[in-house]
């Protein structure tokens, strides 16, 4: 007789699976919790004690890690020796083996989880069975996605091809692959550089979507899941399928809005924020992100820091974008965005995953950075001219200096009365930025205030803000020229701050 040993923590169907392997002709081997489920759809069980000779010790952690088991397994059946050696200790060999594994990633999501609690979802026998079970993939059927557990059902073991079987154990080894990393991230970086980044990156994600086209139409693309929520675990709904710059973009949405505090609304474009805007009123804060650039808005990607009133929905219906992220809607609000196929609608929650470093690839390998999410204290900035900013203005550089870590380098944001009035990104040099924030602020760059991603080189920068009536700047400093700037602006009578650190986004 076959032997299949079943041994899962996600159930969902494996009572239908372990009957049609009784059905034909299998005797079920199982641990546990999926025993007793077995046993109450009405199947015949063999305990995996009956096949050890052996009791389960120590609440369930030590059951299966036994040669009666693994020696089933992995006997190959096209060696006598292994062979001979099965009947020589009485062991029946393993002709499939279904097995998933405890929620590590699922636990460790939860807020306040305690590493005890961790370390009980770390699975042990599992791994080591589907492990085994796949090295012996040409002589054991190895199932650990119960999707798959059908179409094996419905037809003969022998009658499972060989690429099927390699397919299967590919799938296996990358589902033990995906567990172990979610541990290691957890467990957190080795202590060979005192750094906080990880002696070496093991990285695995699962495939949730493939994409229609990746940035462009002949290029492949998919989404993977590292299992944290935020853009990647949201749930969309409304509208048609995401594509690989929706996604993008929608990311972007959410990085900036998550970093204000106060009600704040954002509009992005090519993972630049065109419109920001703080303010209590959601629809108003709407309203003036929409005025930072109405022209590069349409098409944009919009979010928000709280749930989308119907308000706020109304003043937005008119306008064309690809995509509303927020982390909830009001009933009303979602029915009037909802009314256009082509807006796609996202509800993302928190980032709820371990946090690891953020990953750059380059030719031949990748670059591993900490992620740029400290909170800047502007009660530490320092003021470095004659003029000191006024509380209004004080507010407004706030704003800036947090919108200019998400425009790409070399990053100018300009602001008033804690909305976005102008921007200028990704420019060679920091003057063709000022031109290009001043140009799109029109009149609106008067009386506004100028944050800068890093320092400026030459005096050049202030005086062409300053032209354009600028009254208070924030930037890095550490320039060797700092006393230039500096002279500048007291000659020009603008108020001038240092961070001390800078916001590169490159």
């Amino acid at each position: 007789m076959m032997r299949a040993i079943l041994s899962v923590y996600d159930k969902t169907g494996v009572v239908e699976f372990g009957r049609a392997l009784r059905e034909a002709g299998f005797e079920v081997v199982s641990t546990g919790g999926t025993r007793s489920a077995l046993e109450a759809g009405g199947i015949d069980v063999t305990s995996i004690s009956d096949v050890t000779g052996f009791p389960e010790i120590m609440e369930g952690r030590v059951k299966t890690l036994h040669p009666a088991v693994h020696g089933g397994i992995l006997a190959r059946r096209d060696r006598a020796g292994d062979m001979e050696q099965l009947i020589e200790h009485g062991i029946n060999a393993v002709d499939l083996v279904a097995v998933n594994l405890y929620p590590f990633t699922k636990t460790i999501s939860r807020p306040g989880v305690q590493l005890p609690e961790a370390l009980e979802n770390i699975d042990i026998g599992g791994p080591a069975m589907v492990r085994a079970a796949a090295k012996n993939f040409p002589n054991v059927l190895v199932v650990v996605d119960p999707s798959d557990y059908r179409w094996i059902a419905g037809q003969a073991p022998a009658s499972v091809t060989l690429p099927q079987r390699r397919a299967l154990a590919a799938k296996a080894f990358a589902h033990v692959s995906a567990y172990d990393a979610a541990i290691a991230g957890y467990l957190g970086p080795g202590d060979g550089e005192d750094d906080g980044l990880p002696d070496s990156l093991t990285i695995s994600a699962g495939r949730t979507v493939s994409l229609r086209y990746g940035e462009n139409p002949h290029q492949a693309g998919a989404l993977y899941s590292l299992g944290g929520g935020g853009v990647a675990g949201a749930e969309q709904l409304s509208g048609r399928d995401l594509s690989f710059n929706n996604l993008l973009d929608a990311d972007a949405a959410h990085r900036v809005v998550s970093e204000f505090a106060d009600g704040t609304a954002v509009i992005i474009k090519h993972n630049n924020p065109c419109g920001l805007a703080s303010d209590p009123d959601q629809a108003l804060a709407y309203r003036k992100a929409f005025e930072g650039d109405p022209v590069s808005a349409y098409g944009g990607i919009v979010g928000f820091n709280r749930a989308v009133t119907a308000a706020t929905a109304r003043a937005m219906d008119k306008v064309f974008f690809e995509v509303v992220v927020a982390p909830d809607y009001g009933e009303e609000a979602l029915r009037i965005l909802s009314g256009k196929r082509n807006r796609r609608i996202l509800k993302v929650g928190p980032d709820r995953g371990p946090r690891g470093p953020e990953l750059r690839r380059i030719t031949g390998g990748l670059l591993a950075q900490d992620p740029d999410d400290r909170v800047d204290d502007a009660a530490l900035w320092e003021v470095v001219t004659e003029r000191r900013p006024t509380p209004g203005q004080m507010a407004d550089l706030a704003f800036a200096w947090v919108a200019a870590k998400h425009v790409r380098s070399n990053a100018i944001v300009l602001a008033r009365d804690l909305a976005m009035t102008g921007m200028g990104a990704g420019q060679p040099n920091r003057l063709s930025s000022i031109h290009l924030a001043v140009r799109g602020a029109g009149d609106r760059a008067g009386g506004s205030v100028l944050a800068s991603d890093a320092f400026f080189p030459f005096a050049d920068n202030v005086e062409m803000a300053a032209e354009a009536g600028i009254s208070a700047v924030v930037q890095p400093g550490g320039s060797i020229r700092d006393k230039d700037v500096i002279a500048a602006a007291n000659a020009l009578g603008v108020a001038m701050l240092f961070t001390g650190r800078r916001h590169f986004r490159h």
